[in-house]
């Protein structure tokens, strides 16, 4: 079969509309990922590699948190250095010493631009209940904050901790 030469462009362009389409189906979408699903990922995340703590590459941070809890969380972890930063346990359990049972991610509650995402667990036998809060971003849902059931949150721990160190004065 011979093809015209002014039907090979149409013909080359539908091909590559048709394999971008298939690719764009396949591919994972942030924005597809459910609240919920975000903080269940967090947690798979963690047990792998955990955006926590490291320095290298914010990518991870930037993957779940929203930019100002990224950047409060890279900011903790830089100046830290070899000591403990603000962060002083595992702040998917708010603990340093972890016997978890019973975990669960619960339901979702979720409005137009925001959403919340509770977890419950056991640590040594003590309920207790975190909640993400999460806001809606031109690339997904992203975590802004995390309140601990005890009254404090993963912001004012990271900003309390900022503004109690001491300031590097400039040269003059």
């Amino acid at each position: 079969m011979k093809i015209s030469k002014s039907v090979l462009p149409l013909i080359l362009a539908l091909l590559a509309v048709s394999f971008s389409v298939n690719a764009w189906q396949r591919a994972p979408s942030t924005r597809a990922v459910s609240p919920r699903q975000l903080v269940i990922n967090l947690y798979a995340q963690h047990k792998k590699r955990s955006p926590f703590f490291q320095t290298r590459s914010r990518a991870l941070l930037d993957k779940f948190f929203d930019k100002t809890l990224a950047g409060l969380l890279w900011r903790d972890a830089h100046s830290a250095g070899d000591e403990v930063g603000a962060l002083d346990g595992d702040p998917l359990f708010n603990a340093q010493d972890m016997e978890i049972k019973n975990f669960l991610v619960g339901p979702e509650t979720v409005g137009a631009q925001a959403a919340e995402v509770p977890v419950t667990f056991e640590n040594f036998g003590v309920k207790h209940k975190i909640t993400f809060q999460l806001v809606a971003q031109s690339n997904g849902w992203r975590i802004s904050n995390v309140l601990y059931d005890e009254g404090a949150s993963l912001v004012d721990i990271l900003r309390n901790d900022q503004s109690r160190k001491p300031q590097k004065k400039s040269k003059r």
